[in-house]
């Protein structure tokens, strides 16, 4: 196999992986939309997390509430847990890195509010605690996860929404969740101020 022919393999797997993923989860990405756009109409915020790609996939969702996505509109308010260095840093090296998103949750996480979960394994220790402590101060889960949903699926209330991307691939999980991601950008522009109708 030729290095272009690699290339295009790497393509192909992640176009299979999207189509399957809308032949199966278009309801419930739906859905999930939906319940994070119902959480900013009730003037409740929006925190994600996740690490490493799962990091960047948080800012991004938020960086695309608090600026806009491809409307004009005002500013949503969403916070990226993995944005604070000094906090992350300090909780991780004075009690446990698995701690460093569920203090934050329970220091910012306001009831109503939702915790957009993101993790490919579903078995990060650090988004299985954000999940409890989002429970311990009556949040809403939106959980991103991939495989076999891991511990994440068993932590989640009936009224959580888990998004599991049909895949045991790391890459291309995380590419299908940054798609799931400008999804909700889109349920939301769409539900709050019509954009794309």
């Amino acid at each position: 196999m030729t290095i272009s022919e690699r290339v295009a393999a790497h393509f192909g797997e992640s176009i299979q992986t999207k189509i399957q993923a809308a032949d199966t989860m278009s309801e419930v990405i739906a859905t999930a939309g939906e319940r994070l756009t119902q959480a900013l109409i009730e003037g409740k915020k929006i925190l994600s997390c996740g690490n490493g790609g799962s990091a960047c996939d948080a800012m991004h969702f938020s960086s695309e509430m608090l600026n806009r996505y491809l409307h004009e509109r005002p500013a949503l308010p969403a916070v990226a847990l993995t944005c604070d260095t000094p906090t992350m840093t300090a909780i991780g090296n004075d009690y446990a890195y698995k701690e460093v998103f569920a203090k934050q949750v329970r220091a910012l996480g306001q009831e109503g509010d939702v915790l957009l979960a993101i993790t490919t394994s579903g078995n990060s220790p650090s988004i299985c605690e954000a999940i409890n402590a989002a429970h311990d101060r009556g949040l809403t889960v939106v959980a991103l996860t991939g495989r076999d949903g891991g511990e994440v699926k068993n932590l989640l209330k009936d009224s959580d929404i888990e998004c599991r991307v049909p895949s045991e691939i790391t890459a291309r999980i995380q590419e299908t969740h940054l798609l799931i991601i400008h999804c909700f950008c889109d349920v939301i522009d769409f539900k709050l101020f019509g954009h794309g109708a």
